[in-house]
């Protein structure tokens, strides 16, 4: 944020001697420092000096002068019915906004009239539906440091969603941030860090009052939201995290009582409808109850984000599972990916309700229609708590609830323990409906203050003001024919403006008819208007009858919304029970839809039969399942080679090196084979014919190229990086999936690179390893180490052209066709021919020396070396004088596993190609 913005520079701009409205203005600024202040005049916010040319700047206004007593400055206002997409533009550019509202009537006030910060606009405390723009959660952060961690609490204050957990160190702080994605943080005052590296490029790192961060002080403020500190959090951190977090929230809400980044109380007269009093369930977790997918992970599986646009088939994970009905399903189906559980038994419970769920069409389409019916009941009650729910919001309150008796009834005769559970409670207030619904019209105006918002009958002495009001005004709809009568005067009219009030209107050629007891009240051109006692005490007695009655509605109305604020916790439990069906009716409705297998979850190894990518499988029009055999590492004592392993008599391995061309499958495998595990540990079936899968701790990825060229770090760095996470933090439960390992240096240096960090991953750690690579050499290993095999992709020639098959098998790639692909690429064609003239000198030369480095030569002339799965070093010299290709294509034949078909015809290929040469 630009801190030319502060008050002293505005001030400068303008004499000591200011207008009072103008003192009153800096006297915000000085205050709110941090932000840039919107002072309401009249139907205006307005901004004034450098704050107005800011202002006018970004969002594209007019600038403007005011002239007073003390001079002239620039001012740039923006219309308050249209206030919200002007606070997005200052939110986008790096403001933060304090909105100045006036707190007194104007008319009932003599001099200049007071205004008050009733809401600061962060990017995370958004709670205006035209700003969150989606259902998805907004959080906000907060840091602190003690015994030893880092405590880490986080609330989305449009929901009341809060959370509280505790850390290890700075690694960890951001892996857990990484879940919840939060637009903005504050970091306690010894919580040393890096923020960029802890909170992420996108998020706004304020800073705030160090005291906040006070044990004492954040204790007081955990009590009185949810309780003893003691008994919710663990350790001084959490209590110092949440603590601090509570008292920015309320600072950012205008609550009376809230103190600014300063420590300083900050505007004592506000009326406190920035009350937090709906955040009243604080949720302690422990990280280790959830896989863990750290910043690096979520953005490769491309779970929320994709990582690069095209077009139509701009799909993620969570959009390709999203078939919930309302809000509340949306932002917990985000949850439950964001977080997928350990706990083997919650795991099966949710599998369980969708398997009946799944079987059971019309029971899950009826709970579809049910649910869509279902209004965000989370931001409802928030806004409701907060008193700035308007009559809609109720009547929208009142319609979720109409529906949850129906929604119970649909699972009635659930036999899932979650469907059960959710049956015995959904709790349908009841009394909260009937009462909303008894109080305020159907149709009610989106103003409050302005009547037409309470049912008649509901209050007896609003009745009476309103019957009064009414026969007031229908005297006067008859007062226009009387006095026509009464005076001759056809042409007669009774009108009523907001100015002058109800009038009888006579042209000046019937002037001479006026009778003795009309009074003047206007002169107009053509005619003039009148009133007469009759019709002042009539109307005196509308407009008292009518302000009475638009007063006595809007406490009407607010007392009823208060008892709905009573009920808020009530409403959120609710909310979270209708957010849970909704997902689990979302997950059996793709599992129908899509063919997705319920997976069992708590085995040894990961097997999946015809595995297919969630995703990829939607944008294309024809997709190869694969299957996964991966067992449990270590192997074990060395003795067991690979080979051994995979012919069923042996533990499988837990390492597979995968091989093949650019865009055969490598990369969409590696992901597809994380996303079924992930999303079997969320709760949902897989995209698969079957799946066996362990519980993973963890999924970690080192995928594609990236730079922090700012920041110092080159690609290679960058890779090196996350492979020190991974070499340190996985373990035999966790999932790593290493794409091009060492590609970003030498070949010499990156396969030695590659070489070792299989080993460490094999001996070491025993994680399930998927490695794709065009290091041909890494194939080694599954001769030198029992837990690795050598996978490839099929790739074919027909007319020339390289064909990808997309399916899985057994042994090395015979080749990496990367001049083939440059071509269809689109790189020009004298790039192409010169590339294979260079290939084929290459390979007539019969440079052995840095052989790893050429992906595309022939099988034959790099066969030395080469062993493939479970096959020990072969004599060289009996391949001698074979043509091209047909030396390597004998030594990766795993005879082991193929079928006589698949043997009968690789041994037809080889004879063609020894006729052919």
């Amino acid at each position: 944020m630009d801190a030319a913005l502060g008050p002293p520079e505005q001030m400068a701009e303008v004499d000591d001697d200011l207008t009072p409205m103008m003192a009153q203005y800096f006297e915000l600024c000085e205050r709110y420092d941090d932000a840039l202040v919107l002072f309401q005049v009249g139907d205006f916010y307005e901004a004034f000096c450098a704050a107005a040319e800011r202002v006018a700047r970004l969002c594209e206004i007019t600038l403007t002068q005011r002239e007073d007593s003390t001079g002239e400055y620039p001012m740039a206002g923006i219309p308050i019915d249209n206030a919200e997409s002007y606070i997005e533009t200052l939110l986008d550019a790096g403001y933060r906004v304090a909105v100045a509202d006036q707190v007194e009537d104007p008319d009932e006030v003599s001099g200049v009239v007071e205004r008050a910060v009733t809401r600061i606009v962060t990017p995370g405390t958004l709670t205006e539906d035209e700003l969150l723009g989606g259902a998805d959660n907004n959080y906000v952060a907060a840091l602190a440091a003690g015994d030893g961690e880092y405590g880490l609490a986080l609330v989305d204050v449009s929901t009341g969603d809060c959370y509280a957990t505790s850390v290890a160190g700075e690694t960890a702080a951001a892996d857990e941030l990484s879940r919840f994605g939060p637009a903005e943080a504050i970091v306690g005052p010894d919580a040393d860090v890096d923020e960029e590296a802890v909170f992420g490029p996108a998020c706004l790192v304020s800073e705030y009052d160090p005291e906040a961060f006070d044990r004492e002080r954040a204790d007081e403020r955990i009590e009185r939201y949810f309780g003893p500190p003691e008994r919710l959090l663990a350790g001084t951190a959490e209590r110092r995290a949440c603590g601090a977090l509570l008292a920015y929230a309320e600072y950012t809400r205008g609550s009376a009582g809230a103190v600014g980044p300063d420590g300083e109380p900050v505007d004592p007269d506000v009326d406190p409808e920035g009350t937090l009093d709906y955040l009243n369930h604080l949720t302690r977790y422990d990280p280790r109850e959830y896989m863990l997918l750290d910043a690096v992970a979520v953005e490769s599986l491309e779970l929320f984000e994709r990582r690069a646009v095209r077009g139509h088939e701009n799909l993620t994970l969570v959009d390709t599972l999203d078939e919930t009905a309302c809000a509340l399903g949306r932002r917990e189906l985000t949850d439950w990916l964001r977080r997928p559980l350990l706990d083997e038994d919650r795991i099966a419970a949710r599998h369980e309700a969708v398997a009946e769920l799944k079987r059971d069409p019309a029971t899950r389409e009826r709970l579809h229609d049910l649910l869509s019916e279902v209004y965000d009941l989370e931001r409802l009650i928030s806004r409701v708590s907060r008193g700035r729910a308007n009559a809609r919001d109720l009547r929208s309150l009142a319609a979720t609830l109409s529906v949850v008796p129906d929604v119970r009834e649909a699972v009635a005769d659930a036999d899932a323990r979650l469907l059960a559970d959710l049956h015995a409670t959904l709790d349908p207030l009841t009394e909260t409906r009937e009462e909303i619904e008894a109080a305020v019209r159907p149709d009610p105006p989106q103003e409050v203050t302005e009547g037409g918002v309470i049912r008649e009958g509901y209050d007896d002495d609003l009745d009476e003001l309103r019957s009064t009001e009414r026969s007031g005004k229908e005297w006067i709809d008859d007062l226009e024919r009387q006095e026509r009568e009464r005076t001759g005067i056809d042409s007669l009219k009774v009108g009523h403006n907001a100015v002058h009030g109800y009038y009888i209107e006579v042209t000046n050629a019937n002037l001479d008819s006026v009778p003795d007891d009309y009074q003047r009240r206007q002169t107009l051109k053509n005619s003039e208007r009148f009133y007469t006692p009759e019709l002042k005490e009539r109307e005196e007695e509308i407009l008292r009858a009518e302000s009475e009655a638009d007063d006595l509605e809007y406490d009407l109305f607010c007392e009823v919304r208060d008892a709905v604020a009573d009920e808020a916790e009530r409403v959120q439990a609710l909310a979270d029970r209708l957010a849970r069906l909704d997902v689990l009716v979302s997950f059996a409705e793709v599992a129908a839809r899509h063919d997705y297998c319920r997976p069992t979850v708590g085995g040894d190894g990961i097997d999946v039969t015809a595995g297919r990518h969630p995703v990829v499988e939607r944008t294309e029009e024809a997709f190869v399942p694969n299957d996964t055999r991966l067992g449990s590492g270590p192997v074990g004592d060395g003795e067991v080679t690979a080979s051994e392993a995979d012919d069923g008599d042996a533990p499988a391995p837990f390492f597979a090196v995968l091989t093949g061309p650019n865009m055969s499958g490598k990369s969409t495998y590696m992901r597809q084979v994380a996303l079924v595990c992930l999303l079997a540990q969320a709760g949902s079936f897989v995209p698969a014919d079957a799946a066996d899968l362990p519980v993973l701790d963890r999924v970690f990825t080192r995928v594609g190229a990236s730079d922090d060229i700012a920041g110092g770090r080159s690609t290679f760095m960058i890779e090196m990086t996350e492979l020190a996470t991974i070499l340190s933090e996985a373990t035999a439960d966790s999932l790593v999936l290493l794409d091009e390992v060492g590609r970003g240096t030498s070949t010499a240096d990156g396969l030695a690179i590659a070489r070792a960090v299989t080993e460490h991953l094999h001996d070491e750690v025993g994680a399930y390893t998927l490695f794709a690579t065009h290091h041909h050499d890494l194939t080694d290993a599954a001769a030198d180490l029992p837990g690795v095999t050598n996978r490839h992709f099929e790739t074919s020639r027909e007319d020339g052209q390289v064909v990808f098959d997309h399916e899985l098998a057994p042994g090395a790639a015979a080749a990496s066709y990367g001049v083939e692909v440059a071509e269809m690429a689109g790189v020009p064609e004298s790039v192409v021919d010169r590339s294979r003239d260079l290939l084929a000198a290459h390979r007539a030369d019969g440079d052995a020396g840095d052989h790893a480095a050429t992906d595309d030569r022939d099988p034959a002339e790099s066969a030395a070396g080469h062993a493939t799965d479970g096959h020990g070093p072969e004599d060289r010299s009996a391949t001698d004088g074979l043509p091209d290709g047909v030396a390597r294509t004998l030594r990766e034949a795993d005879v082991a596993t193929m079928t006589p078909l698949e043997a009968m015809n690789t041994l037809a290929d080889l004879q063609e190609r020894l006729d052919g040469a």
